[in-house]
């Protein structure tokens, strides 16, 4: 059978936001390669003085801050997952990441791509399988995060869910200390009840293993930003790249007009630049000849009628001053445009309606994303399920407590609250309440909290 068209497919999605995604990839991963990449010349720069800029470029990678920062907020808090498997809990990837780890990268991707996969896969095993061989091969279900860069493509069945997907893997085998590595792209066919890897092999694709999951499913969960590619849009953070991408150039701008400060630009008259000069004893072809490049490594001259003084000349801190405002300004209405705008930048005080405001743009924000991710960690649940019944699914519940409370404030109303004289009970409430704060300013060991609680409860009304 022929199977190279297996290596051509491509879904409508992928090809479609394909560059977009590299870019947004490309953007998270920053360093030299994404200078090169995002820095732009000049027309009239010349390349010396590209390349020099190039070298003294400093990317400020407000893109990964934005995607890691989302993640961290919401896993701020460990969730909560009843009857899980305490082994899954510990390593949910069989290489050591735990279900928070795997769900951190999970929700990364999706703060990068607006679409992002997870694989629920089985070891390959052959023969009987005992508890005793179960443990000593770790033979159990296992997810991995992917990235939409990996899913090449899929189909969705009438009944909505998905028919099969293709997913574009590596390949590195160095198993073999006597031997070159073997490296390479392949691609895992899954359907609801197999699998199937194509490789290339002498110039042709074969393929190279297939298996049977009988699972009555396709085992990977895919989620997408339901305001994004749902509505047939592009993804935000695109547009925050862009914003990042303004303020790299900028900032290479500031940072170059700070050296041309330091080192300014000669001006000289033009009698000297035509011919003032004399020749070079051992080179008398050479009289009269002078560069005419303009840029900031070269010399520019002036015509005799001007002031015909050589000098240096530099820009004023001024425009670099502008600059670096400028660039405060984007970095402000970038954290804005995508919703994690919780502090002013400004000395004036800013109203409790306001405050309120930033915060509950921020709650909503966050809690869209818990609804994301609680969905499609139980749906990676539900599929270990299937795979061995023995792994009971979990009540999964994120935390949704994303109050940012004024310490001072709070404090001070908790002490007045303990001035009311409303009986030992109301007392012992207000007590749990300010274990409760100090518990969101430094985290208590539950069992160290539940000695406080015991404490406050055998208080009495002494407290």
């Amino acid at each position: 059978m022929d199977y190279s068209y297996i290596f051509r497919r491509q879904h409508p999605v992928y090809r479609q936001h394909y560059a977009g995604w590299q870019r947004c990839k490309d953007a998270y991963s920053g360093g030299e390669s994404y200078i090169r990449q995002a820095l732009i010349q000049h027309v009239s720069e010349i390349d010396l003085e590209f390349a020099e800029r190039i070298k003294r470029a400093c990317y400020f990678n407000y893109p990964r801050k934005i995607a890691k920062l989302i993640t961290q907020y919401i896993l701020a808090s460990d969730p909560v997952r009843m009857d899980a498997d305490p082994e899954l809990i510990e390593d949910f990837s069989r290489n050591s990441l735990r279900v928070n780890e795997v769900m951190r990268q999970f929700s990364t991707m999706l703060n990068v791509y607006g679409s992002a996969w997870i694989l629920v896969e089985m070891p390959c095993f052959e023969g009987v399988v005992d508890h005793e061989r179960q443990k000593r091969e770790r033979l159990r279900p296992y997810a991995v995060a992917l990235s939409p860069l990996d899913v090449v493509d899929w189909s969705e069945s009438s009944d909505g869910r998905l028919e099969w997907v293709l997913i574009e893997e590596d390949f590195f085998d160095n198993s073999n200390v006597f031997a070159e590595p073997v490296s390479g792209r392949r691609r895992r066919l899954w359907t609801r009840d197999k699998w199937q890897l194509f490789g290339e092999r002498s110039g042709e694709v074969q393929l190279i293993a297939e298996g049977e999951h009988a699972l009555g499913c396709v085992p990977l969960v895919h989620i997408s930003e339901v305001d994004g590619y749902c509505m047939q849009s592009d993804h935000w953070f695109e547009d925050a790249v862009r914003i990042s991408d303004a303020i790299l150039n900028n900032e290479s701008e500031a940072q170059m007009n700070i050296i041309k400060q330091m080192f300014g630009l000669l001006v000289i008259s033009e009698n000297f630049a035509r011919g003032s000069r004399p020749a070079l004893q051992n080179d008398p072809d050479n009289a009269g000849k002078f560069s005419h490049v303009l840029a900031r490594s070269a010399a520019i001259w002036e015509s005799s009628d001007e002031s015909g003084i050589s000098r240096y000349i530099a820009p004023g801190g001024a425009e670099t001053r502008i600059i670096r405002d400028e660039n405060k300004h984007l970095k402000a209405e970038l954290f804005d445009v995508v919703g994690l705008t919780i502090i002013r930048e400004t000395r004036e005080q800013q109203s409790a309606e306001s405050k309120a405001w930033d915060h509950q743009q921020l709650c909503q924000f966050l809690l869209n994303r818990v609804d994301i991710l609680e969905q499609a960690e139980l749906a990676a649940w539900q599929i270990m399920n299937k795979y061995d019944p023995s792994i009971t699914v979990p009540q999964v519940t994120y935390n949704r407590d994303f109050s940012m409370p004024d310490l001072k404030e709070a404090i001070e109303s908790l002490l007045e609250l303990r001035n009311i004289d409303a009986g030992s009970e109301f007392r012992r409430e207000v007590a749990r309440a300010a274990v409760n704060l100090l518990n969101r300013c430094q985290k208590i060991a539950p069992e160290r909290q539940q000695k406080i609680f015991d404490q406050i409860d055998s208080a009495g009304g002494t407290i």
